[in-house]
C-alpha cells in the first residue's frame, strides 16, 4: 500500500470519528444551554453624603471684551484671596472653574456686547468651613451645590452591602433550581456592579445664595442621605 492510500485512509478514520463524538458534544453542549438561567439580585444601604461641592460664580456683561475680562479675572482673584487661607486638605479643597467670554449679536450678526462668567469651587468634608469660607466672599455667589459621598465613605458602603447582594444572589439561584427540579447549580459568568443615587441640596441653603447676604455671614450647610446599591447578575447553570 502505498503512502497517498494510507493518508487516505487515516483521514477517512478521524473523520468517522470525530462524526461520533462530535453529535455527542453538541447533545451536551445543547442541554447545558437549555438549563442555564439568567438573573439578578441588589441590596442596598442608605448611607450619609459626606462631601460637599459648592460653586461660586459671577457674571458680567459689557462692551469691552477686555475690559470685562479684567473685571472678571480681578472678582476671581479677590474671591482667592479669601478663600484659600481657609483651604485644608480634604476638609476643604478649592479649584478654579469655568471661565468664559461669549460675544452677543443682533439681528444683523454684529456683535453688541459681551458676557462672561468665572467660577470657584469649594469641595470637601468640613461643610461649616466651606459654607463661612462661601459667606465671606464678596465678589462671587453661590450659583450650584451637591452633596455626594466620598470615595471612602462609597467604598465602605459597598464593602458594607456586597454580601447581601451576593448571598441573595445565591439564595434566589437555589430557589429558582430547585422550582424547576433541580438539586442545584453553578456559576458560569457573574458580575457585580454598584451605584448611588445622590440628592440636590436642601431649597434653604440654596436660598441664601443671594446678594441680600449679609457680610461674612455663613452659609447653613444641610446634607442628605443617599442609597448604596450593589447589584450581582449573571448565569447559572441548573443540574
Amino acid at each position: 500500500m502505498n503512502k497517498s492510500a494510507m493518508h487516505s485512509i487515516a483521514a477517512l478514520a478521524l473523520w468517522v470519528g470525530a462524526a461520533a463524538i462530535f453529535p455527542a458534544q453538541a447533545q451536551v453542549l445543547e442541554r447545558e444551554v437549555q438549563n442555564q438561567v439568567q438573573l439578578s439580585a441588589s441590596a442596598s444601604v442608605e448611607v450619609q453624603q459626606d462631601l460637599l461641592t459648592l460653586t461660586l460664580a459671577v457674571t458680567r456683561e459689557g462692551a469691552d471684551p477686555a475690559a470685562l475680562q479684567s473685571q472678571l479675572r480681578q472678582a476671581l482673584e479677590t474671591a482667592l484671596s479669601v478663600a484659600k487661607p481657609q483651604a485644608q486638605s480634604g476638609a476643604m479643597d478649592l479649584r478654579t472653574g469655568q471661565f468664559s467670554l461669549q460675544p452677543r449679536y443682533n439681528r444683523d450678526g454684529k456683535i453688541t456686547a459681551w458676557s462672561g462668567s468665572t467660577e470657584l469651587v469649594l469641595e470637601g468634608r468640613d461643610f461649616a468651613r466651606i459654607g463661612s469660607t462661601a459667606g465671606k466672599v464678596q465678589t462671587l455667589v453661590i450659583s450650584n451645590a451637591s452633596f455626594s459621598l466620598s470615595r471612602e465613605a462609597r467604598a465602605k458602603a459597598e464593602a458594607d452591602v456586597q454580601a447581601s447582594a451576593i448571598d441573595r444572589f445565591k439564595q434566589r439561584a437555589t430557589e429558582i433550581a430547585k422550582g424547576f427540579g433541580f438539586a442545584s447549580y453553578t456559576l458560569r459568568d457573574i458580575s457585580v456592579s454598584a451605584s448611588d443615587a445622590g440628592f440636590m441640596p436642601r431649597p434653604r441653603m440654596m436660598a441664601m445664595a443671594t446678594k441680600s447676604m449679609e457680610s461674612d455671614a455663613a452659609v447653613p450647610m444641610e446634607a442628605g442621605k443617599t442609597a448604596v446599591t450593589v447589584t450581582v447578575s449573571g448565569n447559572v447553570q441548573l443540574k
